[in-house]
């Protein structure tokens, strides 16, 4: 495709280069409106300056992406519900920033091994003719190798931190256990039973008052103090007498309260609520039906149990038809679908929880990305490249392998596929039939992994940084920057091991 007017090529490349600003910087001073924002203004700069219609503006949102990202949200959410990624993962109060790189990093690496992993192999897949197994058979090597390295690079970069993090949790972790055992020690809350010597340490409070000969404006006072050493004398031989009636496990935690009327000899008995008692463990034998409130009953055990059933079935079941090769759109939005059907209650509140903002995102960066790939410049790029991007000689895969890393983070992966795909296997075939399905996989293989060069690489770069930033309980924001310098090495590290097992 040669270059458009030096008009749309100078207009296109400035709405470009404004969503690109908003982008990766979203709190730029002179126009802090954020990603989203971003992405709407360069989508509606490329129809005003007429670099795209509106009709074909209109006609380069991927609605088969959008439904795909759409539906994997919604079934994410109900696995959250389930509490499937609570199972998964342990809160060690460690830092969040490595493990949101290992998380998109692994993801966009581990969908390269198969033409349904994401979006661009779809389209290569459909493109090249390749098989699914043959696929697979050739990147699946360079796919594993890749995940372990890059698992390695992280633990070189960030051992120091979680190294330190850890200490911390452990420093803290003791400073809290010695403050509530020196709590313990003395709550009378925690006491485990009243024993004699409590008694008489209650009983030697009053020795002071105990005089031989009490003054006259005394005798009331001392009489009231022996009335009190009496009844807590009797006290103690009733507790005595219900300690050795009650089981062991009881005697550890039953507690008394007393009522005292002053000149009344009469004492009531009340057992403490269930609310107020520390350890209830062996009370049900001494107080039967005290302690059954609150407890799950085994109906709603079970109940839970079968829903949750339920929801990892329909995951499965959108996985393995995922593998069969249906459609991945329509597929995920069944799902999600079958599982707010399953739940028998208003879906708003897990709908509400849907990243909206990073679909509209989506929308306007395919407007931008097409309005720039209409100027011409990426192919024109090609055209210069092409001579020294042979796939026969190991310096022309590392040019191809340039090319694709950089357009896919300029113009993105799925529109650089479908600019570069037909070019490079055209390319490629007329050296062999062979050379030119180590292209289509190449292809596959760099433009994924090219995901994880910046934060805007991928679509599981931008929904694990949305999902932090929006987590009531992490509100972490993972910038550009700090993104871009696990990005780079990791990028560059993964795709060269993996381009010497393509096969």
């Amino acid at each position: 495709m040669a270059l458009a007017s030096t008009e749309k090529v100078i207009l296109g490349s400035i709405a470009f280069s404004i969503f690109w600003v908003l982008a990766v910087f979203p709190s730029v001073p002179f126009l802090p409106v954020g990603r989203t924002a971003g992405s709407l203004l360069g989508a509606m700069l490329m129809v005003i300056f007429r670099v795209i219609t509106p009709d074909q503006a209109y006609a380069a949102i991927d609605l088969p992406i959008l439904g795909l990202l759409f539906g994997t949200m919604v079934v994410s959410v109900y696995l959250e519900k389930a509490d499937m990624f609570k199972h998964l993962g342990k809160q060690h109060n460690l830092p969040p920033h490595p493990f949101l790189l290992a998380l998109a990093s692994s993801a966009n690496i581990g969908s390269s091994a198969t033409p349904i992993g994401n979006p661009q192999n779809l389209v290569i897949a459909v493109q090249s003719k390749i098989s699914f197994g043959s696929f697979i058979v050739g990147i699946l090597p360079a796919m594993v190798i890749g995940i372990l390295v890059n698992a390695l690079i992280l633990l070189c970069m960030y051992w120091k931190l979680l190294s330190i993090q850890k200490d911390k949790e452990d420093a803290a972790s003791e400073g809290v256990d010695e403050e509530d055992m020196s709590s313990h020690r003395f709550s009378p809350a925690t006491m485990s039973h009243c024993t004699s010597p409590n008694l008489q340490e209650w009983n030697s409070r009053f020795e002071p008052m105990d005089i031989q000969s009490p003054p006259a404006t005394m005798n009331g006072d001392a009489n009231h103090v022996e009335s009190l050493r009496n009844r807590l004398t009797s006290n103690e031989n009733e507790i005595r007498q219900v300690l050795s009636s009650a089981p062991a496990s009881a005697r550890n935690s039953t507690a008394s309260k007393e009522t005292l009327h002053d000149g009344a000899s009469q004492k009531k008995h009340e057992t403490v609520p269930s609310k107020e008692v520390v350890s209830v463990n062996g009370l049900n034998d001494v107080f039967p039906g005290t302690y059954s409130e609150g407890k799950e009953t085994p109906a709603s055990r079970y109940k839970t149990i079968l829903w949750k059933s339920r929801v990892y079935l329909v995951t499965i079941g959108m996985l393995i038809s995922l593998l069969m090769g249906l459609n991945m759109s329509w597929t995920a939005i069944t799902a999600a679908l079958a599982l707010v059907v399953l739940d028998f209650k208003d879906a708003r509140p897990c709908l509400e929880k849907v990243s909206y903002s990073l679909l509209i995102f989506f929308c306007g960066m395919f407007i931008t990305v097409n309005g720039f790939n209409r100027t011409g410049i990426p192919s024109t790029l090609w055209d210069w490249m092409e001579p020294h991007a042979k796939v026969n000689h190991a310096s022309g895969i590392a040019v191809l392998a340039v090319v694709i890393l950089v357009l896919s983070n300029v113009a993105s992966n799925v529109p650089t596929v479908l600019l570069l795909g037909g070019q490079v296997a055209v390319s490629a075939a007329a050296i062999s039939a062979a050379e030119e399905k180590k292209s289509w996989l190449i292809l596959a293989w760099v433009s994924t992994v090219a995901g994880n060069l910046s934060l805007l690489g991928s679509a599981a770069n931008l929904i694990v940084c949305e999902q932090a930033r929006r987590a009531p309980d992490l509100s972490y924001t993972l910038s550009f920057w700090n993104h871009l310098k696990f990005g780079v090495p990791s990028t560059i590290i993964v795709t060269a091991i993996g381009l010497t097992q393509i096969r």
